[in-house]
């Protein structure tokens, strides 16, 4: 297997790519990128056609089938620097490789995230965990105020525990969830995907998306042809389950008989109409583009 170098990769390498109002997110390595999918994959099946096209086919046929293994030889280690309620929902995918910056040994800097007046929105009234409706510019800046004064007085009192001596793993217990923390992330294309499928969906909280839409134009320097077939049928694709499936052939009057009423009722029913109104995502992400 030949070493793969890929030159737009090459371009962005340590640089920091903002994320927030703090954060950024650097691509420290990478192993492998296209090339290396193909490779991996005519281990498989031995040497096949070589043309740019049919290299992209093969990419495709991989993804839409689901065949991850080859997707899997191919590595990414990001620097990330992010609120510690950003980091928590990230480690809940268990498949990433993480080394965090320790509050144990290092005094943690005064770096707190304040949301975007435009960010604050009061709760959801459909949705547990989600956002609702914005409130008006004076609310909103009263919202950013309250939340500053008390990243304050949290570091105001940790910086009063360090320079009394206490111990740093003590002092630390106190900072708030804004809190900005730092670590090296290295997780393989399969499972990154997997990372940006659920975090780029709709209902993932904005502030993760916002890290996910910078990984995702990054990780389009390294394995371009990977991420369009990504998006084509991972991201901007719908999947149906069997009870779905036989409702939409009914509607297309392919289930053979004569249509009837629905079968399916409550939340099933309205899933699958937020299914058929979805709109496919833009081909880009919602952050900065890289260049």
């Amino acid at each position: 297997m030949a070493h793969c170098v890929v030159e737009e990769a090459e371009a962005i390498l340590d640089r920091e790519f903002p994320a927030l109002d703090k954060g950024f997110v650097r691509l420290v390595d990478y192993l492998g990128g296209d090339e290396r999918v193909v490779q991996a994959a005519r281990v498989s099946y031995g040497a096949g056609t070589r043309t740019y096209r049919e290299d992209a086919g093969l990419i495709d046929y991989l993804l839409r089938n689901g065949h991850t293994s080859p997707f899997e030889q191919v590595v990414l280690t990001f620097h990330v620097k992010l609120p510690i309620f950003v980091a928590r929902q990230w480690v809940r995918h268990r498949t990433a490789r993480l080394n965090e910056i320790s509050g144990r040994y290092s005094v943690m800097k005064d770096d707190f995230y304040v949301p975007d007046g435009k960010d604050i929105a009061f709760q959801s009234t459909g949705n547990k965990q989600g956002r609702g409706e914005s409130p008006d510019a004076a609310f909103a800046g009263q919202v950013r105020t309250g939340l500053e004064e008390g990243q304050r007085r949290a570091y105001g009192d940790y910086r009063t525990l360090i320079d009394t001596g206490t111990a740093r793993e003590l002092a630390r217990i106190n900072l708030p969830l804004s809190l900005y923390t730092e670590w090296y992330c290295q997780i393989d294309l399969h499972n990154l995907f997997r990372f940006l499928e659920l975090r780029l969906d709709a209902h993932a909280q904005l502030e993760i998306r916002r890290y996910a839409e910078l990984l995702l134009e990054i990780t389009r320097k390294v394995a371009p042809r990977c991420c369009a077939s990504f998006e084509n049928h991972r991201l901007g694709g719908v999947r149906f389950s069997r009870d779905e499936f036989a409702e939409l052939s009914r509607r297309l009057g392919m289930a053979g008989e004569a249509a009837g009423e629905t079968l399916l009722e409550g939340k099933v029913l309205e899933r699958f109409e937020e299914k058929l109104q979805r709109k496919p995502p833009r081909k880009t992400g919602g952050g900065q583009q890289i260049k």
